[in-house]
């Protein structure tokens, strides 16, 4: 399959708002084989990394002499390396694969990575932290589920242009925040003082954007408490509205006016919940 210009531009735009140094860039392609040998443990999980990868971009790989940033370790992890992969996704997948396939990619490396899905008219954003297996010695894992956000291909890395589009824009907000969330990806703009602080950044970066997305403005935090208050609302956001959806479709199936009474007022109750925790954003 051969990426359209409009993706292509996408995924460079952001590679390039990452301002990587060209002492880190790799700029080669991985095998697929190396996916599937080290990163496929079902026969289903084969299958999807065999039908749904085009391509996969091993862009740069973050390390202490490449980049001038020191190497992280303590009890629970070991940060050498930070690998930027783009992997170009085959046609349209459905939304579970399409997590599937991200949380498959970090699985396979070792080191923590920053993932570019291209698919489409959509680029993902990745990111997973690993860390040392505890029943197995030397073995690394997922620590926690990947944190991830979708662009849209008409995002641009330039504010004067995103402000020049702003007029046309459907929600003037959701760009500028997209504007802001670009810019800020810079590595310059990261925390230097180790390579695990460097990619809990671009971590802060997504919260943020997945939290401007709801509130309109885009804010990385100041303080890790402040990180961590706001990851704690956007699992609490995510949790009320996936609550929100299941009592109102269950309303409009009930038959009896008294439960429809009950659901309705629930329905109020998780909703006032819901903007409660989108204030704590």
């Amino acid at each position: 399959m051969t990426v359209s210009p409009a993706s292509t531009l996408s995924a460079q735009t952001l590679i390039h708002a990452l301002r990587l140094p060209e002492s880190c860039r790799v700029d080669q392609r991985v095998p697929k084989k190396l996916l599937l040998e080290n990163g496929a443990p079902t026969a289903a999980d084969k299958r999807l990394i065999t039908e749904a990868i085009e391509e996969i971009q091993w862009v740069a790989a973050l390390k202490p002499n490449t980049i001038g940033v020191p190497n992280y370790r303590d009890t629970l992890r070991e940060y050498l390396e930070i690998a930027v992969l783009a992997v170009t996704v085959r046609g349209v997948v459905k939304p579970a694969s399409h997590s599937r396939l991200a949380e498959l990619v970090h699985r396979a490396v070792p080191y923590p990575v920053l993932l570019l899905l291209i698919e489409g008219q959509s680029l993902t954003l990745s990111l997973a932290h690993k860390r040392w297996a505890q029943n197995e010695a030397a073995k690394v894992v997922l620590d926690g589920s990947p944190i991830s956000i979708t662009l849209s291909v008409t995002v641009s890395a330039s504010r004067s242009e995103v402000n020049a589009a702003d007029a046309s824009h459907p929600d003037p907000a959701a760009a500028q925040a997209e504007s802001a969330f670009i810019q800020s990806l810079s590595v310059t703009r990261q925390p230097q003082a180790t390579l695990h602080a460097l990619y809990q950044g671009w971590v802060y970066c997504v919260q943020a954007l997945l939290a401007a997305r709801l509130t309109g403005s885009y804010q990385t935090p100041a303080t890790p408490e402040q990180a961590a208050a706001r990851r704690q609302a956007l699992a609490d956001c995510e949790r009320l509205e996936a609550e929100v959806s299941r009592l109102r479709a269950q309303a409009l199936r009930e038959k009896q006016l008294a439960r429809q009474v009950e659901l309705n007022l629930t329905l109020k109750r998780v909703q006032a919940e819901l903007a409660a925790a989108r204030r704590q954003l």
